[in-house]
């Protein structure tokens, strides 16, 4: 089963999990985990081939589903569900695959579409990385930085850098060899018609007007949501502006 890092106690709501992007992890969403868990169980996972998850050759859209319907079976069966980016569109994939496992879904900055960019040259920056040459993060970063890579992509990433063990907490072949597969989204015929909250960072372009009719399709009651000042990561731009709106969709209405 997915690893998992667990915040506040179960009660009178169902658990909320949050499903983090590519290259992220259960750590990344701390500090919005323990303050969404005021009023209910907060479960961030680890997605596989992330983290302290296992790594595995596979990295499908119906895998992760079905690895994030176990996590919710042995938390009573039933959750809301948040995911971003990578981890959104398996939060999608849950939903119309084990429509009981969902109650409420929030779809944070990514639609059920393929996208044309690709994340590969992130993975061949990190795998130019000389691990026998870093003692803190801070050298990691420097490296980074010399291959070009944004200042705050570099802390994102070496949140994933097991320093003490010189590796990268990251299956960095299996994410390369399935790149294609993690850029687009299945093809299906199903529909969830449950609560659906497509959130997304004002100054992205990951969900555009042309995206709302293929999700209305597959998510009938979708409803839609800026952060004016947000981009693609709009839980570390605006998380106090995050945490509010989904706070206020899962408990109204």
């Amino acid at each position: 089963m997915l690893n998992t890092i667990l915040h506040g106690a179960s009660g009178a709501h169902p658990p909320l999990i949050i499903a983090h992007g590519l290259y992220g992890s259960a750590r990344n969403w701390g500090v919005i985990a323990k303050r969404l868990s005021d009023t209910r169980q907060v479960i961030a996972v680890d997605m596989r081939n992330h983290g302290q998850s296992p790594w595995s050759q596979s990295h499908s859209y119906a895998d992760m589903a079905d690895d994030l319907a176990e996590v919710i079976a042995a938390h009573g069966g039933r959750a809301d569900v948040v995911g971003h980016s990578m981890g959104g569109k398996a939060a999608m994939m849950l939903a119309l695959h084990h429509p009981r496992a969902v109650q409420r879904l929030v779809v944070a900055d990514i639609a059920p579409v393929p996208y044309a960019h690709s994340q590969l040259p992130f993975i061949e920056a990190m795998r130019k990385v000389d691990l026998s040459r870093v003692e803190r993060r801070s050298d990691a970063e420097a490296q980074l930085a010399d291959l070009g890579v944004d200042k705050a992509l570099q802390s994102f990433f070496t949140q994933s850098l097991d320093v003490a063990g010189k590796s990268w907490r990251l299956n960095l072949d299996a994410l390369a060899e399935n790149m294609p597969a993690i850029m687009s989204f299945p093809e299906t015929d199903a529909a969830w018609d449950g609560p659906t909250l497509f959130l997304s960072g004002g100054a992205s372009e990951y969900v555009t007007m042309a995206d709302r009719p293929g999700i209305k399709a597959l998510f009938p009651q979708a409803r839609f949501a800026k952060l004016p000042r947000a981009g693609h990561w709009l839980h570390a731009d605006d998380p106090r502006g995050f945490e509010a709106a989904v706070r206020v969709f899962l408990t109204t209405d």
